[in-house]
């Protein structure tokens, strides 16, 4: 029998449903452009019964311990980023998601931010830095806020980072927004901050495992849904 994440199995004693009928529809709310509504009918196409609002609760849940398995079990990226911060509506209001690419696509690190300035953009760098190391070069658009966070980090830095600032260069972390707000768009607007970070951070870990970026137990190319139900064990 295979052991479960001991986060996992935590979360499980407070619900009353299968794993595997949770980790499936979690899966297709963070994998595929599908409402919560689509999800709630297409289990009730399979004979199970379950509430739109109870797979919100099991996103809620699950999605930060398997978000916490795939950091442990991520490849490494490489030292070139292209770094951009896309919008991302809460409650009405247009919120900033901070996210970069290596040279390559694979995904750096994301994170929400209520603001778009010098202390946003810092504490992404420092979150990526603290999670993947310290890259050689990072590119920007023409934001100043970008710059003067980068500039901030080079100050306490014996080594600076590279600093380029170039539109052009920045297309591949652009075209890679468009993945996660195909995703988020069905959603239409999250209602509290926390549920967008929750919900976000679960559709770029589908997003990364889609990539390749998960160093799986299953032998040789396991399907994405095999390397995300793996997170729970």
């Amino acid at each position: 029998m295979t052991t479960l994440n001991p986060a996992v199995a935590r979360v499980l004693k407070r619900l009353h449903y299968p794993l595997d009928v949770i980790l499936m529809c979690v899966r297709w709310y963070v994998a595929y452009p599908l409402s919560l509504r689509h999800i709630e009918e297409m289990v009730a196409e399979r004979g199970i019964c379950v509430d739109h609002s109870t797979v919100h609760r099991w996103a809620l849940k699950l999605l930060p311990v398997l978000e916490k398995a795939l950091r442990r079990r991520k490849r490494p990226v490489g030292k070139s980023w292209r770094m951009d911060e896309t919008y991302i509506r809460v409650k009405g209001e247009w919120r900033y998601l901070y996210r970069a690419v290596d040279k390559d696509g694979n995904t750096i690190d994301f994170l929400l931010r209520a603001h778009r300035d010098k202390t946003a953009a810092r504490r992404y760098f420092e979150k990526s830095i603290a999670q993947n190391g310290v890259p050689e070069t990072v590119t920007i658009d023409k934001s100043g806020a970008n710059l003067a966070a980068l500039e901030a980090i080079n100050d306490d830095r014996e080594t600076p980072i590279r600093i380029r600032q170039s539109k052009y260069l920045n297309n591949l972390v652009e075209q890679d927004h468009r993945a996660i707000k195909r995703r988020t768009r069905p959603m239409l607007g999250f209602k509290t901050f926390r549920s967008a970070r929750i919900l976000l951070a679960g559709v770029e870990t589908m997003h990364m495992i889609a990539k390749g970026q998960m160093k799986s137990a299953r032998g040789t190319h396991p399907s994405a849904a095999d390397q995300f139900y793996e997170l729970a064990t």
